[in-house]
């Protein structure tokens, strides 16, 4: 009998594969299978029988699985898991559904929240667009972020960034985003001084924490040992870095904004805005219009964003970079496309 959930599992399969996760795509097909043929993950999976597709159900409990492997409580599945020494093969699902069939009350706790990533990849894009925007207001800047998690996209200039030309940034950083551009080069090889830095999240994440650095840790996938590296990096810079992440909607964290003289306001944000109920989505774009009727040549603001998003009517959805301006030409432009994880940004 066919499980109601198991085509979004394979869907989420092909989507892992593609974006380079080769153990998950293996772990979700047979997940797929086992919930169809009735195992043990169908007991894991209770009262999440219609869970919409878009809730992520598969990386929910991909990541609760993740956690119990980080706090060494999966046993034997640690040796499949590259994030802590392992190495995936086939041999690991076996364990992994013994894990489901031993454990199920463990592996549910995290079903009830949402995956939660904070992908620092993403900063190649807000950086880009800061050296672009860098040409047209050489003002220091303010950064503030909605959709935060964590906020440590807030730390963009203490990354360094390499491309064809060299590298931008710190060079004892332990952030490297390698390659982070393609395309046209970069306007600028210097980055701004940023002088303030918030971001607001409806369940912020506090990255200085254990338990904040096991979620964002346990909500990357175990193969891709380049994003892990990252995030480690970030949360050693979130270390000695000050900055605030309120726990706040996105439209309540607009309405505060406000302008200051001789500094450059950037609102920012990536993959988050789907996310946002319409209501929400129209108080934003209403605040900002409201700013940018009071915005000048010394008091500018840009709204920077890296969505999933269409520049046509007909085109498919792609990870562009937008930029409006105030004062400026008027409707958003784009910078550039970026990769699902940010890397590398596309210039055009």
């Amino acid at each position: 009998m066919t499980h109601p959930q198991s085509s979004h599992v394979r869907e989420q399969a092909l989507g892992c594969l593609h974006l380079g996760s080769r153990m998950y795509g293996d772990l979700l097909v047979r997940l797929a299978d086992d919930l169809d043929a009735g195992g043990p993950s169908v007991a894991v999976l209770r009262g999440h029988e219609h869970d919409p597709g878009p809730s992520g159900l598969a990386l929910r409990l991909l990541g609760s699985v993740h956690r119990l492997v980080l706090e060494r409580r999966a046993g034997a599945l640690a040796a499949f898991y590259p994030s802590v020494g392992g190495t995936w093969d086939t041999e690991g699902w076996p364990v992994f559904r013994q894990l489901l069939a031993d454990q199920p009350d463990a592996v549910r706790e995290w079903l009830d929240r949402p995956p939660q990533t904070n992908e620092v990849g993403r900063a190649a894009a807000l950086t880009a667009g800061l050296l672009e925007l860098g040409t047209r207001f050489p003002l220091p800047v303010r950064l503030a972020e909605i959709g935060s998690s964590g906020g440590l996209n807030l730390l963009v200039d203490r990354f360094r960034y390499v491309d064809r030309d060299g590298s931008v940034g710190p060079e004892e950083s332990p952030v490297v985003l390698d390659p982070a551009w393609t395309g046209r080069p970069v306007p600028s090889r210097v980055l701004p001084s940023i002088v303030e830095r918030w971001g607001s999240d409806l369940r912020p994440i506090e990255v200085r924490s254990t338990e904040g650095r096991l979620a964002l840790t346990a909500y990357v996938w175990p193969d891709q040992v380049h994003r892990l590296e990252r995030l480690r990096g970030a949360f050693a810079l979130a270390e000695r870095t000050p900055y605030v992440v309120r726990r706040q909607s996105a439209a309540d964290f607009v309405d505060e904004l406000t302008l200051r003289p001789g500094v450059l306001t950037v609102l920012w944000h990536s993959v988050m805005w789907q996310y946002v109920p319409q209501p929400q989505q129209a108080r934003v774009t209403a605040r900002l219009e409201e700013l940018g009727r009071a915005a000048s040549e010394d008091t500018p603001l840009v709204h920077l964003y890296a969505e999933p998003s269409r520049r046509t009517p007909g085109e498919e959805h792609r990870f562009w970079v937008w930029a409006q301006t105030w004062p400026g030409p008027g409707d958003p432009v784009v910078l550039g496309r970026m990769a699902p994880h940010g890397l590398p940004v596309t210039w055009e």
